[in-house]
């Protein structure tokens, strides 16, 4: 059942890594903030951690969606990830994540949201979609077509879904929408914004600014290459209310940011999720206010078990006691964890 503590149930099943991830997180003595832990994987990590088999598969409304496939001889389980905002299977935590899942002989498939695959010769370059739509933190239909076609592909591997930041609030809000699936044995995620508006509201206010700013540069340039937008209200937009008031809403059906928020935010479907999940954020996230947590915890099914420790950032969780040797908590134990399910 949920709750709010240091402590995760723990399975008598083996795994084939001996080496067990602790459930208690201490944070790098020369990261201890929150900005530190968020932004320091972002300067420090390797952005090519493990060799992917590139596949574009086409949806079903006829755009391209972009797969990286880490392969293993004879795996028993899949892992299908899912990334955050701006992000592609190229960000340090989706490479953290493939490189534990490499480790433990288990196979991988990293879905790209449209408009977010990276030129694997260019890393900066992004690899346009062909539709209208982009993606969005509610937008659940590209997961929902990849989970039925890996099935469809390997039947009898276990898939196992891990989604971090936005991925993980489209997952959060996938497994509401369908209670009772069986497709998805179990899931683990980190750092969801589970209430956009609040935390949009949130990020209005200190650093959340600077982080703002970094994720329009690139949101922008998207938006404006969309016909039937007002471009000077997204060139205007210096907030993620703003911008999805004059993009998010237009592009995808919804009537402004409220309506956005209100209808994807995957707090409201938490308590009908039935598919065993871990939740893991840090009461100190800087993209989201420590009362969301709480709430989302409130509300949860008992088939969502949180894990809030009180420092790590946004998909942060840095540990260790040299800056040339990190650990990251998070990663380790969110693999951990699912292979015991």
């Amino acid at each position: 059942m949920s709750s709010w503590s240091l402590t995760v149930r723990r399975s008598s099943s083996s795994s084939t890594n001996d080496q067990q991830p602790t459930t208690n997180f201490s944070p790098s003595w020369f990261l201890r903030g929150p900005h530190a832990q968020t932004i320091w994987g972002r300067l420090a990590r390797p952005r090519r951690l493990v060799n992917f088999r590139r596949e574009v598969i086409t949806t079903p409304d006829d755009d391209d969606l972009v797969l990286d496939h880490l392969d293993a001889p004879a795996p028993t389980a899949r892992f299908v990830l899912l990334h955050g905002l701006e992000g592609s299977s190229y960000s340090v935590y989706m490479q953290g994540l493939l490189a534990v899942i490499a480790r433990a002989g288990q196979a991988a498939t990293a879905m790209n949201f449209r408009s977010c695959a990276r030129d694997p010769r260019n890393l900066s370059r992004m690899l346009p979609n062909r539709q209208r739509r982009l993606y969005h933190s509610g937008e659940t239909t590209d997961f929902d077509f990849l989970v039925r076609t890996l099935r469809a592909r390997e039947p009898d591997v276990p898939l196992l879904a891990v989604g971090a930041s936005l991925g993980g609030n489209v997952l959060l809000k996938w497994l509401g929408e369908h209670p009772g699936q069986r497709d998805v044995a179990a899931a683990a995620t980190m750092s969801v914004p589970y209430d956009l508006g609040a935390g949009a509201d949130f990020l209005e206010h200190g650093a959340g600014r600077f982080y703002v700013s970094r994720f329009l540069s690139t949101l922008r340039a998207k938006a404006l290459s969309r016909a039937g937008i007002d471009r000077a209200a997204v060139m205007r937009a210096r907030t993620f209310r703003q911008f999805d008031d004059a993009a998010t809403g237009p592009v995808h059906g919804f009537t402004g940011a409220d309506d956005y928020y209100a209808r994807s935010s995957s707090i409201r479907f938490l308590d009908k999720i039935t598919t065993p999940v871990l939740c893991i954020s840090a009461a100190d996230d800087p993209f989201l206010p420590r009362e969301v947590l709480e709430r989302a915890r409130s509300v949860a099914s008992d088939s969502v078990e949180f894990l809030v420790t009180e420092c790590g950032g946004h998909t942060g969780f840095i540990a260790g006691a040299l800056p040339w040797r990190c650990e990251y908590w998070a990663e380790e134990l969110i693999v951990r964890w699912l292979l015991e399910r």
